[in-house]
């Protein structure tokens, strides 16, 4: 059984009759489902969400919970994965069966590109900010600030998006109320920062969190996030459940107080 999103849009009163019809017909399975609810829906494992355009799959892999995401043009078939996390093997099993041609990584901490190494010599490319590249082990293209990716004829938006890592970026799927966050946002926050984590746990942070800054991810969230997109937009974050913008954004006050 899926659940239908419930269109509410105060920011964008205007918005036409079209989009509010494309928008009522999705379908997200993100919700707490049991096996034999997923069967009647007649829905494979992986899938997390559609619409008219695409599927998104989700798996969580390694011990940090990770979210691997894979976007699939519904026209074409053609997919990418987003962040190459862990567990290989599965994977590339979901590239194999899903037609996945590039993979792109959100930012360079290590439980998100655990996999990068596998899947670059089974013959995916790899994708990763200038910023970041360096964290990883290998990578075959450099994404750019507000450029296009092109899935199929699915057209997903980057934005950089520092603070979490020098180089985070977040993927905005065009025509779809959904984005890709990363660590830069989840529900209840922003993603940790160096000095965020010495104020939450008043002690040095691990060595990943060699760079990161509290007031540049609270910018980022606020212009490039908050102030770009409609509040019902589907935050699907690199761990944990999803979210929308809508949600979110009433509690930046409180997360700039708290500083972290």
């Amino acid at each position: 059984m899926s659940e239908t999103t419930n269109v509410d849009n105060p920011e964008h009163p205007n918005d036409d009759h079209s989009k509010a019809s494309a928008l009522e017909s999705i379908e997200h399975y993100c919700w707490p489902q049991t096996g034999a609810q997923r069967q009647v829906a007649g829905v494979a494992p992986t899938l997390h969400y559609r619409d008219t355009q695409m599927d998104i799959h989700r798996v969580v892999v390694g011990d940090l919970d990770n979210n691997v995401f894979v976007v699939r043009c519904r026209s074409t078939g053609e997919s990418v994965l987003i962040d190459a996390a862990n567990e290989h093997e599965l994977l590339l099993d979901l590239c194999r069966k899903l037609n996945v041609r590039s993979v792109l990584e959100t930012h360079g901490h290590a439980d998100h590109i655990g996999a990068v190494t596998e899947l670059r010599d089974a013959g995916y490319d790899v994708g990763v900010t200038s910023a970041d590249a360096h964290m990883l082990p290998s990578y075959d293209q450099i994404l750019e600030n507000e450029s296009v990716i092109e899935v199929g004829r699915l057209r997903l938006h980057s934005t950089i998006t520092p603070g979490h890592t020098d180089g985070s970026i977040c993927f905005k799927v065009e025509g779809s109320p959904v984005i890709f966050t990363g660590d830069t946002l989840f529900p209840g926050g922003p993603g940790l920062t160096r000095d965020g984590f010495m104020r939450r746990e008043g002690k040095e942070p691990p060595s990943e969190f060699a760079t990161g800054d509290f007031a540049t991810i609270i910018r980022s969230i606020d212009e490039l996030m908050f102030s770009r997109h409609p509040s019902d937009t589907i935050v699907l974050p690199g761990h944990g459940n999803d979210t929308t913008l809508g949600r979110e954004s009433p509690h930046l006050q409180e997360w700039i107080d708290r500083g972290w």
